[in-house]
C-alpha cells in the first residue's frame, strides 16, 4: 500500500550534511535544521513579516531581471511564488521560531526555500530539485541576510504602526467627544489622592485627549526611522556581491512594490550595525503605553464603588465581575489595557537591551527586537480597539453626585487664600474637618466674606477657570 505524502520524504543537503525534508514540504533543509535548534516560543513568524520578505523577494528578482542578472523565466516564477505568499498562500510553511540565533539566517533560508521551491513547481519541476531555482543563487541572489532580515522587520513595523495610528486616531476622537459631553460637569480635583481644587470633568477628558495627540506626533515621527533600509549593502553594508545596477534599483523597487515609502540609507554600515533607531520607536510606543496606563488608573479610581468608592462615573458593564458576589462588575477594560502597559515596558527593556548588545559589523539580535517590537505595537493598538469601543463611547457621568462631592470639600477653600491668607484658611479648613461643618456657613458666621463676595470666589465652574480673583477683590474693596 501506497504511503501518504506526509510520510514520504526527500534528500536535501547543505554545508552541514544530508538531510530528510518531507517531501511535500516548500521549504528545506536549512529550515529543518533551524525549526529543530530553536524551539523557543512554540510560535511561527509574523504574517505582515512573512508577507514583508516576500516583497523584497519580488523586488530583488525584479531588479536582478532589469539589470541582466535573472532569466525572464526564473524572475517570472519567483515573482508568481512570492505574489501567492502576500496573498496569504503557503505561511504554514514559514516554521522557523521567531525567536532564533543567526541574526535572522533561518527566516531568510525560510523565505529562500519556500519561494524556490514553489517557483520550481510553476516551471514544472519537482520540489526540492534547486538546478531549477536555487534558494541562494536566484532568490536570495544581491542579498545577505544582513540587508534582508532588518528591512523586512522595519517594513512589519511600519505596517503595524500604521494601524496603531488608525486605533490611537479613534481614542483621541473619542476622549474629545467626552471633553465635550462632560465640560459643564464640575467635580473635585485630586492631587496626591487628596481633595485639592474643583475641576470640570471635561477638561480631565480634555487632558487625556491632549495627551494621545502627543503620543500621536511621537509615534508618526518615528516613522522615520523605519523608512530608512540598509537593503543593497549585503552582508556588512559593503555591498559585496550586489551589482552596481542592483544596489542602486532595488529599494525604489521595494517601495514601489510594498506600497511604502522607503530610502535607502545614506550610510549602510550604520544602517546595518547600529539600531538605535528600534529604541525610538519602542520608546515611543511605551511612551504611549504609560499615558494609556495613568488613564486606566484615573477611570478604575473615578468609577470606584459604585456606593462606597468616588463614584463619579460609569464605565461600561461589560460581564459578570465575581463568581460569588452577585451583581459585581469589574472595570475590566482599564485593567486589561494595565496589563498590555506593563507588558510593553517590559518588552522595551529587552529591546533597549539588544540594541545596545551588538558588536562590530552586526548586531545579531534583531529576531528579539522584532519579536518584542511587532508585540508592543500590535498589543497596543488591541488594547486600544478595546479602550474606545468597550470602555470609553460608554461612560457616563454621576453629576449629582459629582456636584456633592465639591460641595462637601474642604479643598475649596484654597481659593479663599488671596483674600483671608493661608494661615486663616488652614484654620478654617482644619475646623470644618474635625466638625464637618460647610466651609461657606464657617466664612458667613465669622463675617469674613459676604454672600455675594462667596458666590463669585467659591463658584465651582468659575474655580475652573483663570481669572476670578479680579472681579472678587473689586466686591471686596467696595465693601
Amino acid at each position: 500500500m501506497k504511503q501518504p505524502n506526509c510520510q514520504q520524504i526527500r534528500m536535501e543537503s547543505d554545508s552541514i550534511g544530508i538531510k530528510e525534508v518531507p517531501v511535500d514540504a516548500y521549504y528545506g533543509v536549512q529550515t529543518l535544521r533551524a525549526k529543530e535548534n530553536f524551539p523557543i516560543t512554540g510560535l511561527t513568524m509574523h504574517p505582515e513579516l512573512i508577507n514583508s520578505i516576500a516583497t523584497i523577494k519580488k523586488a530583488a528578482a525584479i531588479t536582478n531581471f532589469e539589470v541582466g542578472i535573472l532569466d525572464k523565466d526564473k524572475t517570472d516564477a519567483i515573482v508568481q511564488a512570492c505574489d501567492e505568499i502576500v496573498a496569504g498562500h503557503y505561511h504554514d510553511q514559514f516554521i522557523v521560531d521567531p525567536i532564533q540565533g543567526g541574526a535572522g539566517t533561518s527566516l531568510n533560508m525560510n523565505a529562500n526555500e519556500v519561494i524556490a521551491n514553489r517557483a520550481i513547481e510553476i516551471l514544472g519541476g519537482q520540489k526540492g530539485d534547486y538546478s531549477l531555482i536555487s534558494p541562494n543563487d536566484h532568490v536570495n541572489c544581491g542579498q545577505s541576510t544582513n540587508d534582508v532580515f532588518p528591512s523586512c522587520g522595519k517594513m512589519t513595523a511600519l505596517r503595524l504602526l500604521e494601524k496603531a495610528l488608525v486605533q490611537l486616531g479613534r481614542l483621541e476622537h473619542a476622549l474629545n467627544q467626552k471633553a465635550q459631553e462632560f465640560d459643564h460637569i464640575i467635580k473635585m480635583g485630586r492631587t496626591q489622592l487628596q481633595d485639592a481644587v474643583p475641576i470640570r470633568l471635561g477638561q480631565e477628558f480634555r487632558a487625556y485627549c491632549s495627551a494621545i495627540q502627543r503620543d500621536l506626533r511621537r509615534l508618526d515621527q518615528t516613522k522615520g526611522e523605519l523608512q530608512s533600509l540598509n537593503l543593497g549593502g549585503t552582508a556588512v553594508g559593503t555591498g559585496l556581491n550586489a551589482d552596481v545596477h542592483y544596489f542602486k534599483r532595488i529599494v525604489s523597487n521595494i517601495a514601489k512594490y510594498s506600497g511604502l515609502d522607503l530610502v535607502q540609507a545614506y550610510d549602510l554600515i550604520d544602517a546595518t550595525q547600529n539600531l538605535d533607531g528600534y529604541t525610538a520607536v519602542s520608546g515611543a510606543v511605551k511612551s504611549c503605553a504609560v499615558n494609556l496606563g495613568k488613564m486606566s488608573n484615573d477611570l478604575r479610581l473615578m468609577s470606584s464603588g459604585p456606593r462606597t468608592g468616588l463614584g463619579e462615573i460609569n464605565l461600561p458593564a461589560k460581564q459578570n465581575g465575581s463568581s460569588i458576589m452577585p451583581g459585581k462588575v469589574n472595570p475590566v477594560i482599564p485593567e486589561v489595557v494595565n496589563q498590555v502597559v506593563f507588558n510593553i515596558i517590559g518588552n522595551d527593556m529587552t529591546i533597549t537591551m539588544a540594541c545596545e548588545a551588538g558588536q562590530l559589523e552586526l548586531n545579531a539580535f534583531e529576531p528579539i527586537i522584532f519579536y518584542n517590537l511587532f508585540q508592543s505595537i500590535e498589543t497596543l493598538t488591541f488594547a486600544v480597539k478595546t479602550l474606545v469601543d468597550n470602555c470609553i463611547v460608554g461612560i457616563t457621568a454621576n453629576e449629582v453626585h459629582c456636584k456633592e462631592l465639591v460641595e462637601n470639600s474642604v479643598g475649596i477653600i484654597t481659593a479663599l487664600c488671596p483674600y483671608v491668607g493661608y494661615a486663616k484658611a488652614a484654620e478654617l479648613a482644619k475646623e470644618a474637618i474635625s466638625t464637618g461643618a460647610n466651609v461657606k456657613e464657617l466664612i458667613l458666621r465669622d463675617h469674613i466674606l459676604t454672600q455675594q463676595e462667596l458666590e463669585i470666589i467659591l463658584d465651582p465652574y468659575r474655580m475652573t477657570e483663570p481669572g476670578i480673583r479680579g472681579q472678587a477683590e473689586h466686591l471686596h474693596k467696595q465693601g
